[in-house]
């Protein structure tokens, strides 16, 4: 006699940030009926990255023509708007300045604006007179004005696809062991004990999904390095009245540290980017030996550190030296004094690095025997998060489909 299997949903989400919930959400739009679980360990949604951000609605003028990352972030710009503006969630299109202080980023701020084009999105170039008609604060030698940018509230949009969705999610809810079978489903494990069985598994658990994917049998080939991106308040927020950028350096896929009027009015400063000693690591003082030991013994960690060593002495530096940090700002905003700079709360971007230390630009999402993994999706995953939940939601019921 074959025992009957008991499934208690369809799909099973590890993971309440908002790419997670968007995930949930984009499935039961697609599938109305199916049964959608999401565990997420801490007591609320989008706790880590997707709370601890600078609320950015990026316009996707920084990424690779025809990457996942340019494609969703130009479509899902529009979207988030659109989303923020059907449920009454605080936002505003504001648009941004990116500078050039330098002659030699003149070069890189013009490869901007050929980008943007690319990426059909609209650019205005401004000389270093024109700047001040948008942020008379600001100094640079030129600078180019992006107006699809904007802020909003992430959490808020998180927390509404959640609710939206209609699926069951189980907050406190960590998972500690999963258990794949070959025709017949995962039966996850959490920290309370509880068993959850679903056909199909759907990892969106960002700075662990490398960890889950481990957990399910899959190799993901990459691992996950975090890097604390470190912020500050601006006490005299009139200093700044929108969004300001430093050029990026293209060989990372860091932004620098930039000023962000956000949806509260007040203005943050950051953040820059420092290895953190745990995956959950907000401070120095925060070290998780189990962790940091991961990330040391993943040989793609050391390539980085050979590579990129002068870059990290820099942003160490300023993470150590409140004057230094400083002196980043004032290349934009001459008339900060570091009094004017008050502490808040950083984050930890989920960074996946391959095993030659290659550090992975775009969205990565793979598949394997009845489970999805979404292994990179730092920012602008938040700006991005309707199109990629679409996606993976595609191909979890494409896996779906096939049982």
């Amino acid at each position: 006699m074959v025992r009957q299997i008991v499934y208690d949903c369809d799909v099973l989400v590890v993971g309440g940030g908002i790419v997670g919930l968007s995930t949930a959400y984009a499935i039961t739009r697609a599938a109305p009926g199916t049964r959608v679980i999401v565990l997420e360990k801490e007591p609320g949604p989008a706790r880590h990255q997707t709370g601890r951000n600078s609320g950015v609605i990026h316009s996707g003028i920084y990424y690779r023509p025809g990457s996942l990352k340019a494609r969703y972030a130009v479509k899902g710009a529009a979207e988030m708007i659109k989303f923020c503006a059907e449920y009454d969630i605080p936002h505003a299109v504001t648009g941004k300045l990116i500078v050039a202080t330098e002659r030699a980023e003149l070069p890189r701020l013009h490869a901007l604006v050929q980008r943007g084009r690319e990426n059909g999105i609209p650019v205005r170039e401004l000389g270093a007179a024109q700047i001040a008609e948008y942020e008379p604060e600001v100094r640079g030698l030129a600078a180019i004005h992006v107006g699809t940018t904007g802020v909003c509230d992430f959490v808020g949009v998180a927390r509404q696809l959640g609710e939206a969705s209609g699926a069951e999610i189980r907050y406190g809810a960590q998972v500690v062991r999963i258990d794949r079978r070959a025709g017949v489903g995962v039966a996850v494990l959490t920290g309370g004990g509880e068993v959850v069985r679903a056909r199909v598994l759907v990892n969106c658990a960002g700075l662990y999904c490398d960890e889950v994917a481990r957990m399910t049998g899959d190799e993901p080939g990459m691992r996950i390095v975090p890097f604390r991106g470190e912020y500050y308040s601006l006490a005299r927020p009139e200093l700044v009245r929108g969004l300001v950028y430093p050029v990026p350096d293209p060989a990372f896929p860091f932004l620098g540290v930039h000023l962000t009027r956000g949806i509260d009015g007040d203005v943050h400063i950051g953040p820059n980017a420092v290895p953190a000693l745990a995956r959950e690591g907000y401070g120095w003082g925060t070290l998780r030996v189990r962790e940091l030991g991961a990330t040391l013994a993943w040989p793609g960690a050391w390539r980085i550190a050979r590579r990129h060593w002068r870059y990290g002495a820099g942003e160490l530096r300023r993470s150590v030296s409140k004057g230094a940090f400083v002196g980043a700002v004032r290349r934009l905003l001459p008339e900060v004094e570091e009094g004017d700079l008050v502490p808040a709360a950083a984050g930890v971007r989920a960074q996946a690095v391959l095993r030659d230390g290659t550090l992975v630009d775009d969205f990565l999402i793979r598949e394997g025997e009845r489970a999805v993994h979404v292994l990179n999706a730092p920012s602008p995953a938040a700006t991005a998060s309707l199109p990629i939940g679409r996606e993976v939601a595609r191909r979890a019921l494409a896996v779906l489909g096939t049982l």
